[in-house]
C-alpha cells in the first residue's frame, strides 16, 4: 500500500486538488480549468509516461472527476471549460459511480499469474514440476518454464521451490478490492463492476499509475464558502495528525474558521449517539428476534452485507451513521446552513447522495481534499494561532476512528446500560475480512454476537482520504481519545 509516502501520485493529486480549489477561492473565470494540465505538468519533457500530451491527458481527466463531473468516453470532446458550467453551483452535483477508472492511465497490469525469476537454480530436485497438477512446469535451458496457456495459477510450484524463484505477478487494484469489483474490458485495463463495487476507495489508493480515482465536492464547497453561505464543517475522529506534526487540534479548528466555515464538530457526538442507541437495540433484539447486530458506521460495509449478503442486511443496526446524528444535531439548530463533512472516507459521498441523507449532509470531503483548501487559501495550519477545541464527544465516540474500536464501545455501554449482560464481539476490518465474518455469521457462527465491520484495513485511519500511515493514525487517534473528559456516552452533556 502506498499510504503514507509522498509519491509523484500523491503530487499530482493534490495539485490537482489544489488548483481546482484555487480558481473557486480566488473568483477565477471557471474555464481556466483548462490550464491545470499545463500547470500540474509543466515544461517539454515527460516524466512518468512516453508523451508529456499523455500525461496531461490523464491530469485533465483527474480535474474532470475533481470538479464533480462525469467521466467522458474517450472518444468525445473532453475539454474540461466545454462542461464547467456544470460545475459553477453551491450544491453537490455529484452522481454515481464515484469510483472510475481513467482508460488511458491504466497500464493494463496482468490480472494474476506466476512466473520464474532469476532466483531459479535449476535444481535436480525441481519439486516445481513434481507438484504441478496440470504439467504446466518444465525444466528449460537456464530455468523453469511455466506454460501460461497450462497453467491454473493454484501456486503449488510456488509453495514447493525452496529458493522462492516462482513469485505471483498480481494486480493491485484488484488484490486491493474485497469484493471482486475489478475486471478487464477488451484491451485488458481495468474495469469497475458497479454492481460489486462498494466504493471504499482501496482501489485508487494502491493503484501505482494513478488510473483511479474518485469524484469530488471541492469546487462547489469552496464556491458555498467564498458566497457566504453558512457553512458548518464536521470532522471525523481521526483527523488528529493528518495535517502534519505540529497541526494540533486546536490550529486545525482555526484554519477551518479562517476558511470561512462558521463552526467545526467532532463527528465522535454522532457515535456517541450511535453508540447509545446500538446499547439500547442489542438487548431487545439479540438473540430473541435475530441473531446478531451489526453495526452501521461504515457505509461500504452495509453495502457489502447489502449486495452480497442480503438475508443477513436486515441484522445490521438501523442507527444512523456517526455523521448523519452530527449532521442532524447541527440542522436542529441551524436550518438553514450547510454542512461538509470531512472525514477519511469517500464511501460517505455515496451516503450523502441517499434521499435520506441529503436533507443533513450537503458536501463530503477528505483530509486530502481540505488540506488542497488550505493551500489555496495561503492558510498554514502549523503555523497560525490555536483556537479552542470544544470536547463535545467522549473517549468512547472518538475511539470510532480505529478497527475493533466500535465494537468495544457500543459493547460497554451495551454492559453498562443492561448491567450483569455480557456481550460478545468480533470485529473485521478490510472488505475481504468481512465478507468471511458474515460467511460464518450466515453459519451461525455468531450467534448472540456484535459485529463491527470496517472496509478498510486499520478502520477509518486507513481510509482513501487519509494522509498518515495506519499504524500513526490509530495512535494518534487513541491518544486524542484519552483527552476526552468524559469516558463514555453516558457521561457526555452534549447528548441530548
Amino acid at each position: 500500500m502506498l499510504r503514507g509516502l509522498f509519491t509523484p501520485i500523491t503530487y499530482i493529486r493534490r495539485q490537482v486538488f489544489t488548483e481546482i480549489a484555487k480558481i473557486a477561492w480566488e473568483g477565477r473565470d471557471p474555464r481556466e480549468v483548462d490550464d491545470i494540465p499545463y500547470k500540474v505538468i509543466s515544461g517539454e519533457i515527460p516524466q512518468y509516461r512516453g508523451s508529456i500530451f499523455h500525461e496531461r491527458a490523464i491530469v485533465a481527466a483527474r480535474a474532470r472527476l475533481g470538479l464533480g463531473l462525469d467521466r467522458k468516453s474517450n472518444d468525445e470532446n473532453a475539454r474540461l471549460s466545454k462542461s464547467v458550467d456544470e460545475a459553477v453551483v453551491t450544491h453537490s452535483i455529484i452522481q454515481e459511480p464515484l469510483v472510475n477508472v481513467i482508460p488511458f492511465a491504466c497500464e493494463a497490469c496482468p490480472r494474476s499469474k506466476h512466473y520464474v525469476t532469476d532466483n531459479c537454480r535449476k535444481c535436480i530436485a525441481h519439486p516445481c514440476v513434481i507438484v504441478c497438477p496440470v504439467n504446466a512446469v518444465s525444466i528449460g535451458k537456464d530455468r523453469a518454464i511455466i506454460d501460461k496457456e497450462k497453467c491454473i495459477d493454484c501456486g503449488k510450484c510456488a509453495k514447493a521451490c525452496q529458493y522462492h524463484a516462482i513469485m505471483r505477478l498480481e494486480r493491485p487494484c484488484e488484490v486491493a478490492c474485497g469484493v471482486d469489483a475489478i475486471e478487464s474490458d477488451e484491451l485488458g485495463r481495468a474495469k469497475i463492476n458497479y454492481d460489486k463495487c462498494v466504493s471504499c476507495g482501496m482501489c485508487i489508493v494502491n493503484c501505482p499509475f494513478a488510473a483511479i480515482t474518485d469524484k469530488s465536492d471541492i469546487f462547489q464547497l469552496v464556491l458555498a464558502i467564498k458566497q457566504g453561505e453558512e457553512v458548518h464543517a464536521i470532522i471525523a475522529p481521526s483527523f488528529v495528525g493528518q495535517f502534519g506534526p505540529f497541526a494540533t487540534p486546536g490550529k486545525i479548528v482555526r484554519a477551518a474558521k479562517d476558511l470561512g466555515f462558521t463552526e467545526i464538530i467532532e463527528v465522535a457526538l454522532g457515535a456517541d449517539v450511535a453508540a447509545r442507541h446500538e446499547a439500547e437495540m442489542f438487548p431487545q433484539l439479540v438473540p430473541e428476534k435475530q441473531p446478531f447486530l451489526g453495526t452501521s458506521c461504515c457505509p461500504s460495509w452495509t453495502m457489502t452485507a447489502k449486495k452480497f449478503f442480503p438475508d443477513l442486511y436486515q441484522y445490521i443496526s438501523s442507527s444512523n451513521t456517526p455523521m448523519v446524528e452530527t449532521a442532524k444535531a447541527i440542522k436542529r439548530r441551524s436550518p438553514s446552513g450547510k454542512i461538509v463533512f470531512i472525514g477519511p472516507c469517500i464511501s460517505k459521498k455515496i451516503e450523502a447522495m441517499d434521499e435520506e441523507v441529503r436533507p443533513y449532509v450537503d458536501f463530503v470531503i477528505t483530509y486530502e481534499e481540505l488540506a488542497a483548501i488550505f493551500v489555496a487559501a495561503n492558510i498554514d495550519v502549523a503555523e497560525i494561532e490555536e483556537d479552542e477545541v470544544v470536547a463535545d464527544a467522549s473517549t468512547k465516540g472518538r475511539n470510532f476512528a480505529f478497527a475493533s474500536g466500535v465494537a468495544a464501545s457500543v459493547k460497554e455501554s451495551i454492559e453498562k446500560f443492561n448491567p450483569g449482560v455480557e456481550v460478545p464481539t468480533h470485529n473485521a476490518n478490510g472488505l475481504s475480512e468481512c465478507r468471511k465474518m458474515l460467511m460464518l455469521a450466515k453459519a451461525g457462527k455468531f450467534n448472540g454476537y456484535l459485529l463491527e465491520g470496517m472496509a478498510c484495513p486499520g478502520g477509518c485511519v486507513g481510509g482513501p482520504g487519509t494522509m498518515l500511515p495506519t499504524e500513526k493514525g490509530e495512535k494518534e487517534a487513541k491518544d486524542f481519545a484519552k483527552k476526552s473528559p468524559y469516558n463514555d456516552v453516558f457521561q457526555n452533556p452534549f447528548l441530548e
